[in-house]
């Protein structure tokens, strides 16, 4: 298999890239600094650009069975700019499975089903900021023709990577507010 990593020089996406490269796929990565890749592989392959880009990402896509998202929300709005561009490049591609990281800020709040997680009280993030620029691409997924998925964590801790974790569609699991996420 075949798979585009976007943000794969960033904490979450070099781990999505370990993990891709231990399961022996096919890894190609759009990536800004190619030297920020930490690992190296007859299975990776680096094409230097930016999520910005339309040609950039059209040029990536090609040839690749999925997209995988880790693109930052990290005083930016590059994962909203950049959505429009990742699904007009699938389109153009025929392209169709998409799997993006969100945050648990844009599940369904259990307090109040009617809104999301950052929205009602349960939420203890401070800033909304990160959840709003995911919340736009949920909704940008919702009105699309793409098979997508939005994974959303918790609190991602270092640490040895648990084996055992629970997931529920549209809500955090009870009791779910952190998970340790690394392969090294």
């Amino acid at each position: 298999m075949n798979i585009l990593i976007l943000g794969a020089t960033g904490r979450v996406g070099l781990e999505m890239v370990a993990l891709a490269l231990m399961e022996r796929l096919h890894v190609t990565a759009l990536v800004r600094t190619p030297a920020k890749m930490k690992y190296t592989s007859e299975n990776l392959t680096l094409i230097q650009g930016n999520a910005l880009n339309k040609d950039d990402i059209r040029r990536s896509i090609h040839g690749i069975d999925v997209v995988v998202s880790a693109l930052s929300t990290d005083g930016t709005s590059t994962l909203s700019e950049s959505m429009p561009l990742i699904m007009e490049a699938m389109k153009t591609e025929g392209k169709k499975r998409l799997v993006t990281i969100g945050t648990a800020g844009i599940l369904q709040s259990r307090t109040n089903p009617a809104i999301l997680r950052y929205q009602a009280s349960e939420s203890k993030r401070k800033s909304t900021r990160a959840a709003e620029e995911h919340h736009k691409v949920y909704d940008m997924l919702k009105q699309s023709v793409l098979e997508w998925t939005i994974v959303c964590p918790a609190y991602l801790s270092d640490g040895e990577r648990m084996e055992n974790y629970r997931v529920e569609r549209d809500f955090l699991p009870e009791g779910g507010s952190v998970i340790a996420f690394s392969y090294n």
